[in-house]
């Protein structure tokens, strides 16, 4: 096997079909297996989130308004994920129960939290790359676009490889991706793509929630079109990455409902 990295990772292998749970079922039973690889780990470290030299440029100026939005969408950012507080362990619970709302959770720890594709039994170690916002995220994602979230969740769609990405910490992934893509830790973008995000944040405070969304189905397909399995994770978050970005500054896009990628969502 081809190690690229030294961080670890998980994997999630395919095993059979048709586990039923009431109603709402498990298309397959899972098998979740660690290993090395350099997409997944304690530190997150996806290729996506590595600084480009291109990235250094001009900043761009805001309006009071976006200035306004991006100080509060960084206050989100910066809100570390803390097991101790009431609001976050219900948090959890409560994506628990959107994923699997006829499975009781038994604690927040526990081997429960593989079937969602946590790296262990406690989903609090996998935040740290990218803080409680991308709990929020996986919240809104379940909350707006149920069916899409399930969809992803189980692994319903498409031609899927054996051995599958791990749903929650690919969402993670992605949370801590467009943080870096968009820039979204500087006073001022850098880069226009940033700019431009910044102009839709100021039409709709949720922007940020709605294009986690819409990367994380863009990136299903990509992962499908590519027949990517585990080891291609990093290039399938590059393409991921290209193709928003393209979509982004599209002329005749003027709000993230404008998107081709948007058309993904259920």
């Amino acid at each position: 096997m081809d190690d690229r990295g030294g961080g670890s990772f998980v994997a999630v292998r395919r095993i059979s079909q048709g586990l039923d749970r009431g109603n709402t079922c498990h298309s397959t039973s899972v098998e979740v297996v660690a290993g090395s690889a350099a997409w997944l780990g304690r530190s997150l470290s996806c290729v996506c989130a590595q600084r480009r030299e291109s990235d250094a440029r001009p900043s761009f100026d805001l309006t009071i308004l976006q200035e306004d939005c991006l100080q509060r969408l960084q206050n989100r950012i910066d809100v570390n994920y803390d097991s101790s507080l009431p609001e976050h362990q219900e948090a959890l619970r409560a994506l628990w129960n959107a994923a699997f709302p006829e499975e009781e959770l038994r604690g927040l720890i526990s081997e429960q939290w593989k079937e969602m594709g946590w790296q262990g039994k406690d989903p609090s170690t996998d935040f740290r790359g990218g803080g409680f916002i991308s709990l929020e995220n996986l919240l809104y994602f379940s909350r707006n676009f149920p069916k899409s979230f399930q969809d992803l969740l189980r692994k319903q769609e498409g031609d899927r490889a054996l051995w599958e990405y791990p749903f929650a910490v690919a969402g993670v992934n992605i949370t801590f991706m467009l943080i870096q893509m968009l820039d979204l830790e500087a006073v001022k973008p850098r880069m226009l793509v940033g700019a431009t995000f910044l102009k839709f944040l100021a039409e709709n405070e949720s922007a940020f929630d709605l294009l986690y969304c819409i990367t994380f189905k863009l990136m299903d397909q990509q992962w499908l079109a590519m027949h990517a399995s585990y080891m291609d994770f990093n290039t399938v978050m590059k393409a991921t990455r290209h193709q928003l970005e393209t979509e982004l500054l599209q002329e005749d896009v003027t709000c993230l409902e404008d998107l081709p990628s948007y058309s993904l969502l259920s």
